[in-house]
């Protein structure tokens, strides 16, 4: 579609005023030596806490990075910045909420923009400051014109430009209810659209061209672990710092991979398919550790807890089983502010300067990753707005035990509205303001619920959110009063911040498509 691949050069205005944020830069000196470090963000989808060995001895299916655990810092309470897709995602790249840079849910396969063009990402800062960039995997964050991940900072791009469930494919994998596989008759009557996949194939892009509709998703781990190796190998040739996002479609349904991994794991297909995410990490920290200068910095992570909606087919929360909101009925992970939604596993890596086989309790976020790679990089923050991340950078190096002292974990497609913040955790506390709204495996649906008071768990005490603390008793009305600060001042902060809002709109007529006339855009024969 031509469209599609036309370039549009937008000029954005940028607003003066007060700058807040959470960063202290170069407190923490990096190695001059060997030049400016390397990074490499890999963050998988709908993965649960439960889901990395090392924090879980249930599960077995992850011997590599349970191996990077063992050379570099595991967090244990490390969050994601929302518990859907695009917000999530969104929220890594600017280092801020959703409220403050508009995305707030996820857009579709007809959204005509993506991530308001006003906020710059950290590849933006990161090509600034001399870095080779790189998107391997899912974007999300808008396809269409401006909005593509080659106008947001990232010199190349290979992958799919939403979730693996938005399109048809020939191998649709494990899904429930199961995805329906492409037609390729071109008749139109032959196809009996399946509201899963939006009716049309699903695209694999290099940079702004399709090479493959339907994407096979049976090689796709493989072929973006080739894609991260060679980027790392033409980077390093170049002598030139880079920065490569990694977002992988495991573990997201529809499960597919390599025949090589099926029937490896007791779990079933999501076992499996664990695997064969695990295996591509190895592949990708052995050529890290190629490189004799130990320049590199890996940043492992998921964006969501497992989505419990698609049953045996979803990842394991470990103990954070949101036991007060399943007795109501309905799901306590993805797409909801309970710890099984928000809490995932995290490993950072980075031999010879991150203290090995160490555990951090800090509460953190994927926010802070934005910040944190920013100062490592010597660069400086895009101005004139504020930052909701952490400069951890003391806290990787060993040199400080401070992380944040409040996360705000936003609605995220549950109940409520997209964006807003009712649900709070000041340090071991947690409170909500509103909880249910999400589907269980057997398709129960809790219902909203409003909590005025809000409903305020101690974590320490009670890591499966089982029993709230009595509004009447001595704990809860100490920390009550602090609560309601913590919520009152973020709210306050936000509202006098240079924000933006994202277009939600839709035409069809944005669709990736390489061939028009064929009713799901097939293509034959590519090159």
């Amino acid at each position: 579609m031509e469209a599609f691949f036309f370039m549009i050069i937008i000029t954005a205005a940028l607003i003066s005023g007060f700058i807040y944020c959470n960063i202290g830069f170069n407190e923490a000196q990096v190695d001059s030596r060997v030049g400016k470090p390397n990074f490499i963000i890999i963050l998988a989808d709908d993965i649960g806490w439960g889901d990395l060995g090392a924090n879980w001895p249930l599960t077995k299916e992850t011997p590599n990075l349970d191996k990077m655990v063992q050379g570099g810092m595991r967090f244990k309470d490390f969050h994601a910045a929302a518990s859907t897709c695009s917000p999530s995602r969104a929220s890594l790249l600017t280092g801020r909420l959703g409220l403050r840079n508009g995305v707030t849910h996820n857009f579709a396969v007809t959204s005509v923009a993506g991530l308001p063009l006003n906020e710059t990402t950290l590849a933006d800062v990161l090509k600034e400051a001399n870095y080779s960039t790189a998107l391997i995997g899912k974007w999300h964050l808008g396809h269409y014109g401006p909005y593509h991940p080659n106008f947001r900072g990232f010199d190349y791009y290979f992958g799919i430009p939403y979730s693996n469930d938005m399109g048809c494919t020939d191998d649709p994998g494990y899904n429930i209810p199961p995805s329906l596989p492409c037609p390729k008759d071109p008749v139109m009557e032959s196809w009996k659209v399946n509201p899963h996949t939006r009716g049309v194939a699903l695209p694999l892009l290099e940079n702004k061209r399709i090479v493959e509709q339907p994407v096979n998703l049976s090689s796709l781990t493989g072929r973006y672990t080739e894609q991260v190796i060679q980027f790392i190998q033409k980077a390093r040739k170049s002598m030139h710092p880079f920065f490569l996002y990694f977002a992988p479609a495991h573990m997201h349904v529809p499960l597919q991979y390599d025949s090589q991994f099926a029937n490896t794991s007791a779990r079933g297909p999501y076992g499996d398919g664990l695997r064969e995410l695990d295996h591509a990490i190895g592949q990708i920290l052995e050529e890290v550790n190629a490189d004799f200068q130990n320049n590199t910095l890996v940043w492992f992570a998921g964006d969501n807890g497992p989505w419990s909606e698609k049953c045996q087919f979803s990842g394991s929360v470990g103990p954070f089983v949101g036991k007060w909101q399943t007795q109501q009925g309905g799901s306590s992970a993805k797409r909801t502010t309970w710890e099984g939604g928000h809490r995932t596993p995290a490993v950072v890596y980075w031999p010879g300067r991150i203290p090995a086989n160490t555990t951090s309790s800090l509460l953190l976020s994927t926010l802070d990753i934005f910040s944190t790679l920013i100062s490592l990089a010597g660069a400086n923050l895009p101005p004139n707005r504020r930052y909701d991340s952490l400069d951890i950078t003391n806290v990787l190096f060993g040199q400080s035990h401070s992380g944040h002292k409040a996360l705000f974990h936003p609605n995220s497609g549950a109940a409520g509205e997209f964006g807003d913040l009712k649900t709070i955790r000041l340090k071991e506390y947690k409170a909500f303001y509103l909880t249910g709204g999400a589907k269980a495996c057997k398709g129960g649906e809790g219902p909203a619920q409003q909590h005025d008071p809000p409903l305020i768990f101690n974590l320490l005490n009670d890591r499966a959110e089982g029993q709230p603390l009595d509004p009447l008793n001595a704990e809860y009305r100490a920390v009550f009063p602090q609560i309601q600060r913590a919520l009152a001042n973020i709210i306050r902060d936000i509202s006098t911040d240079n924000t933006s809002m994202a277009d939600y709109s839709h035409d069809p007529a944005v669709i990736p498509c390489c061939q028009p006339k064929h009713v799901v855009c097939r293509c034959e024969n590519m090159t």
